[in-house]
């Protein structure tokens, strides 16, 4: 506050000058005090007083994981799914002959619907047609290409003759994906190549999505280019009705008398 009397120039030439004062006492102070290390430099937690436990302060939050981010409590999880498949497939092999086509499909429709990841498949089947689909459809076609799935294990995998599978290995493969490489041995004929992709489905572990025959040939890329073909030429429902049909043929007197 200005002294009755005193000029404007005058009280602010005193204000610098305090000002002047207090900083220069605060730097004698900084530096009187002991230099602390970086790590001093974070807040530190109050004192407890004596006889009473320290209070520690919380841990610092986590970040969390990405969804679906492979790591290594995951490595290898692709791989079980593709050896308990074929673990499904030799043991109904081993019985074909005694279940006939109806038991074979009765075995392999919950293993199927557990290790693949049919609604995806479905989906992805017919390509940029399912938007042109409604709701009602698309889950008659989940429900066909379900049917047609197991239909296909259970009216090729007839008999028993001392067949093995092998799993090779399991890649990192795109779009999060990974591939498992493995064959279908058999005594009197060249092994067959037969790997697999699968993706990580939500809550459910990985799932397979596409089977590689031969090694190469994407067999849902087949299927997509057949389909849509089929649905542009004759329409969607056109594709149920030929799904029905194949099911049909692969549950015939063929299949059947294994």
């Amino acid at each position: 506050m200005r002294a009755p009397g005193e000029s404007r120039s005058r009280c602010a030439r005193r204000r610098r000058a305090r000002i002047v004062e207090v900083l220069a006492a605060a730097w004698a102070v900084s530096i009187a005090a002991p230099p602390r290390a970086l790590s001093d430099t974070a807040e530190m937690p109050p004192t407890a007083p004596p006889g009473t436990a320290a209070v520690q302060p919380p841990a610092p939050p986590q970040p969390a994981a990405a969804p679906n981010a492979p790591d290594a409590q995951r490595t290898g999880d692709a791989t079980l799914v593709v050896e308990a498949l074929h673990e499904n497939l030799i043991r109904v092999m081993k019985e074909a002959q005694a279940l006939g086509y109806e038991g074979r499909f009765a075995q392999l429709d919950p293993v199927i619907h557990e290790l693949f990841d049919i609604p995806f498949m479905a989906e992805k089947s017919i390509g940029r047609h399912w938007k042109t689909v409604d709701d009602e459809s698309r889950a008659r076609l989940r429900a066909t290409f379900g049917r047609f799935t197991v239909a296909n294990y259970a009216g090729r995998f007839t008999d028993y003759s001392g067949q093995r599978f092998e799993t090779l290995r399991e890649e990192a493969s795109k779009h999060g994906t990974v591939l498992v490489y493995s064959r279908l041995v058999s005594p009197d004929r060249e092994p067959v190549e037969l790997n697999y992709r699968l993706r990580p489905a939500a809550g459910s572990g990985w799932k397979i999505i596409d089977v590689l025959l031969n090694g190469t040939v994407s067999e849902l890329a087949l299927r997509r280019s057949e389909y849509s073909a089929l649905i542009q030429r004759e329409g969607f429902q056109a594709l149920l009705v030929k799904l029905d049909e194949r099911i049909n043929d692969l549950a015939g007197p063929k299949a059947t008398q294994s």
